[in-house]
């Protein structure tokens, strides 16, 4: 072998390895820059030399031209479909006939055996098949009918996650199916691309997966966000096969495919229903769309037993999950004012059941999204739920449209207060003018200034703020110190007592933080991490309140809007009036001396906290290391530096440990409210 030949081979396994583990395991070994400059090298090579370009290079993901259209592929081994379960009767169906076919095993589960099954989530993507010839990516197929499909080789070749050439002793000939689908994440940014752009959004990330799928052109299908996962085998040849389902995925593994890490051994039907609870769970947490599960006898040898009946096996069944969308009618549509004056345009829905429950309202966001979508009243819908997630309306279903539907229209005044509904040019939100004026802004206003992340004031929740509001007790939140316990005891479901206790949270309320105190204001688009920023940086309330946009603009991650925000805010004489009032009423916090965020221990980490604390809560938690210079995220990423695990810590501690984050418990916590940087902090 020539030099330049051996040196390409070389960085060909090289870019192979750091593709499986960025890719497969999520655990990259080298930055962004240095695997750029290993692709690059091997560009430049197979450049110099074009004889050393191999098909399986990863050079080669994308190339030629767009194809006229789709080959049909025979599948040597047929793509069967799955019957369905839909209720845990059916499971327990399911598994009764499994156990009366496998010779000595009826009736031996009311004698305490059972049936050992492999349990994994059932991704909603699209089906395929790919055919490996000594270890190399010779064809992919979609499952068409299950018997022919169509050739999708040269956009399967795209997708990252999947080796264009497998690992180790990889057998003569292995055909493997899986399912390629777009991850949540990876649709939303394609549908924020699209809607940058002007461009018609993707109703949903199976659609999506789909359509990448079927371009005709590989290199639209490369811009593509797609995500495989494998399963089942069809045609094996050159190597022993697996003696359980769980071996098989093992196997698969070592090969470098992509195998679920949800996937479970269970016993029985009762383990197949507790997966499914505990998944369906945590449904709206993957980082993927999964619409059920799917239980596979275990044993290889007791799948063959059992074999199948038309295109369905006997040893396999799908559990699918509640539906989360449904069709329904949009009768009508209101609007609702928030705590910034925000009108959000609600449709008032025929009720359906979605995800297991009824639903009769759904989001419109905007004017925007409502024109967008072209919604009209009297409009047949198809609406989403997932999980707690407020009910969204994805599409209209033109096709179904009655003639008597109408547009809808942007009220020209608030439907609260009457005033003056404006909405700046550029920006989709439609606000009322009235501010304090407007009995629902006041309403949302002083929730929040209430609320646990703010001034945490225990007892003054939604029933008693309304009460408030509508009978002119309270206009303001400084109006909320001014309160008697004669006339709170003499709202609807209060007494003596309940005031007292409401009286004796609103004194706690008065010491404080100047983050919370700033979060609580309610000044727009300012939440608790910009309230923070600004308390580190100007150091008192009184320095803020002088303050010009220009030198609000200098916060780190405060952008010339926000300073906008917060200079007219402050420099609006009804909400000085209210600032006044609050600290005659006795508000207090440590003074701090400014500080530039740079100059902070923590400054230019991302913390995440998850599960529960026993040294402090975990608001008190995020104060302190905000006030030390750090950042605190929800979610985990690459860019995480410290995921602090409490108790019962759940998916964001998995995600930590996939992603190879750091991961500290409450001595590591200590640590970083101590200033320090313990362990080697993920960049």
């Amino acid at each position: 072998m020539s030099k330049a030949a051996a040196q390409a081979a070389s960085l060909r396994a090289q870019i192979a390895r750091h593709d499986h583990r960025y890719y497969v395991l999520d655990e990259p070994e080298i930055a962004d820059a240095e695997y750029d400059r290993l692709m690059q090298e091997l560009r430049a090579l197979e450049a110099a030399h074009p004889e050393l370009v191999t098909s399986d290079s990863p050079t080669q993901r994308v190339s030629g031209a767009a194809a006229a259209a789709f080959a049909p592929v025979a599948h040597a081994v047929p793509m069967l479909s799955l019957d369905n379960a839909f209720s845990e009767t059916d499971v327990a169906d399911f598994d009764r006939r499994v156990r009366e076919r496998l010779p000595g095993s009826a009736g031996t589960e009311a004698q305490g055996a059972s049936v050992e099954y492999c349990a994994e989530p059932k991704l909603d993507g699209l089906a395929v098949s790919l055919r490996y010839h000594r270890g190399q990516l010779a064809q992919a197929a979609t499952r068409g009918d299950g018997m022919t499909g169509e050739d999708v080789t040269a956009n399967v070749r795209t997708i990252r996650s999947i080796p264009l050439r497998l690992q180790g002793r990889a057998p003569e000939l292995l055909e493997v199916r899986g399912e390629v689908y777009m991850p949540l994440a990876g649709f939303r940014r394609l549908n924020e691309t699209a809607a940058a752009a002007g461009e018609k959004l993707f109703v949903n990330p199976r659609n999506a997966a789909a359509g990448a799928l079927r371009q005709l052109d590989a290199r639209v299908s490369a811009r593509r966000p797609l995500a495989a996962f494998f399963y089942s085998v069809g045609a094996w040849q050159g190597a022993p096969e697996a003696a359980s389902q769980q071996q098989l995925l093992a196997q698969l593994a070592s090969f470098g495919l992509r195998v679920n890490p949800e996937t479970r051994v269970v016993n029985g039907v009762a383990g197949c229903l507790e997966y499914y609870r505990a998944l369906l769970a945590r449904r709206d947490r993957l980082p993927y769309q999964i619409d059920g599960v799917v239980y596979k006898v275990n044993r290889r040898a007791e799948q063959l037993q059992l074999g199948q009946v038309s295109r369905a096996p006997r040893w396999a069944v799908a559990h699918k999950f509640p539906a989360d969308e449904a069709m329904t009618v949009l009768r009508d549509v209101d609007f609702q004012v928030g705590r910034t004056g925000v009108l959000t345009p609600v449709a008032r829905l025929e009720p359906v059941m979605v995800g297991g429950a009824s639903v009769s309202n759904a989001t419109l966001h905007n004017m925007d999204e409502i024109e967008r979508k072209d919604v009209r009243r009297g409009d047949t819908v198809i609406i989403r739920r997932a999980g707690d997630v407020i009910p969204e309306l994805v599409r209209v279903l033109v096709e179904r449209r009655p003639a008597s539907a109408r547009r809808i229209k942007l009220p020209a005044k608030c439907p609260v207060c009457g005033s003056p509904v404006l909405r700046a040019e550029g920006e989709a939100a439609a606000r009322c003018s009235g501010g304090f004026v407007c009995a629902a802004q006041r309403k949302e206003a002083l929730l929040h200034f209430a609320s646990r992340r703010a001034l945490d004031i225990e007892g003054l929740g939604d029933k008693l703020i309304e009460q408030l509001v509508d009978q002119a007790m309270v206009a303001t939140p400084a109006d909320l110190y001014t309160l008697k316990i004669e006339k709170l005891a003499g709202l609807e479901r209060m007494g003596e007592k309940s005031a007292a206790n409401v009286l004796a949270a609103l004194e706690r309320s008065k010491h404080t933080t100047l983050p919370r105190f700033l979060h609580a204001l309610g000044i727009r688009d300012v939440g608790e991490a910009t309230a923070a920023a600004l308390a580190r940086h100007f150091g008192t309330l009184a320095a803020l309140q002088r303050a010009s946009a220009e030198q609000i603009l200098e916060v780190p991650d405060v952008g010339p809007v926000i300073a906008a925000h917060v200079q007219a805010f402050f420099a609006a004489r009804a909400n000085q009036r209210v600032i006044e009032r609050l600290l005659a009423a006795g508000f207090s916090w440590p003074e701090s001396q400014a500080r530039p965020a740079t100059a902070l221990p923590l400054a230019g980490l991302t913390v995440v906290l998850t599960g529960s604390l026993s040294a402090m809560t975990r608001e008190a938690a995020s104060a302190a290391l905000q006030e030390l210079g750090a950042r605190l995220s929800s979610s985990v990423s690459k860019r995480t530096s410290y995921v602090i695990a409490g108790s019962e810590a759940g998916s964001k501690l998995t995600r930590a440990r996939e992603l190879g984050v750091t991961v500290l418990d409450e001595a590591g916590l200590g640590s970083l409210l101590r200033g320090e940087r313990p362990g080697r902090p993920t960049a």
